[in-house]
């Protein structure tokens, strides 16, 4: 693989820049693109991304923000961290750009388009057919890394050479990246835990304690790594950092926005208030009805994903959901 000389983070939310701070180590260009000129100029002009705390570090001298398309054409890795419902038009207007066909993609999204079902990846490859195109995936809170605290995270390509090499370009003294070849399994596990996530937030917000939380989590691995499995990811994949590591990260933290979504639902306030007052993009919610379907496409039995669409889509109470999960009728663990 040859050295990297300049670097696109397509995305400049709290994820892209934290990546664009990852990836400032390797001391080439990293441009911070965003389609918003009035971002890249406070960004440019501040060094500092307002959506994160004041605890975050400055952005390097070397992170460029830009909102000029062109300035990315000739980037030898993409780093493409843009909402899941963005994915198809970001990838157009890359092929429309014209970029290298050996530029490595790397996609940082995690989520299922609507109506296809289908992963980042596959949309990537979609237009962009004959580039290598991997993922990122793991319990990597944005806030976290901005700020230099130990992170680890997996990175995956069929490929298990790019995998390799994506390793190194990824790896910091603070951020421990392992590779992969399962993008399958990473993917459906970094789009499944977002729906677990806002389950553990609705727990939280009903007082329920910790034995239900830990419950949500135990039986929504079991869920998801059904799913996953059936759907052509390998189950190895669900036990590692971007399943059952991803999950715990989503399901604990009050820096996750699918968590925070299922407290504030369990106080009562309206989805579409929390939707329009939150100001970042949480996954879950278009998630959770992806995942419904295909669970019933590949007929996978899933009761808490099922509660957690009643919640979101039928207007269930969190309440009567918690009622009808308790009282089903007795299983093996295992079935």
């Amino acid at each position: 693989m040859k050295d990297i000389e300049r670097i696109a983070v397509i995305g400049a939310g709290s994820w892209g820049t934290a990546l664009a701070m990852v990836l400032a180590h390797k001391a080439c260009p990293v441009y911070l693109w965003t389609p918003v000129e009035a971002q890249a100029k406070v960004l440019a002009e501040t060094r500092r991304n307002p959506i994160l705390s004041d605890e975050a570090s400055p952005l390097a001298d070397n992170i460029i923000p830009t909102c000029d398309i062109e300035l990315v054409k000739d980037a030898d890795l993409f780093v493409v961290v843009v909402p899941s419902v963005a994915m198809r038009s970001v990838a157009q207007r890359l092929n429309d750009l014209g970029i290298r066909k050996d530029a490595v993609i790397v996609s940082c999204t995690k989520g299922i388009e609507q109506g296809s079902h289908k992963r980042m990846s596959e949309i990537l490859q979609e237009y962009l057919p004959e580039n290598p195109i991997g993922v990122l995936s793991g319990p990597n809170h944005a806030e976290d890394i901005c700020m230099g605290l130990p992170s680890a995270s997996l990175i995956g390509f069929e490929d298990a050479s790019y995998a390799d090499w994506a390793q190194q370009v990824f790896s910091t003294p603070t951020f421990r990246v392992y590779s992969a070849t399962d993008i399958i399994g990473m993917q459906l596990g970094g789009t499944i835990k977002n729906v677990f996530a806002i389950g553990a937030g609705l727990c939280e917000g009903l007082n329920l304690g910790d034995n239900a939380q830990a419950a949500m989590l135990t039986r929504g691995l079991a869920e998801m790594t059904r799913i996953g499995v059936a759907a052509g990811g390998k189950r190895e994949t669900f036990m590692g950092l971007s399943g059952v590591g991803d999950l715990i990260v989503t399901c604990y933290s009050h820096n996750s926005r699918n968590q925070t979504v299922g407290r504030r639902l369990a106080s009562g306030q309206s989805l579409q208030e929390i939707l329009d007052s939150l100001g970042m993009v949480a996954e879950g919610v278009p998630n959770t009805l992806s995942v419904y379907e295909i669970a019933r496409e590949l007929d996978i039995r899933t009761p808490l994903i099922d509660a957690v669409y009643a919640v979101l889509y039928e207007s269930k109470s969190a309440k009567d959901a918690l009622v009808e999960l308790m009282s089903r009728d007795p299983r093996p663990e295992q079935d």
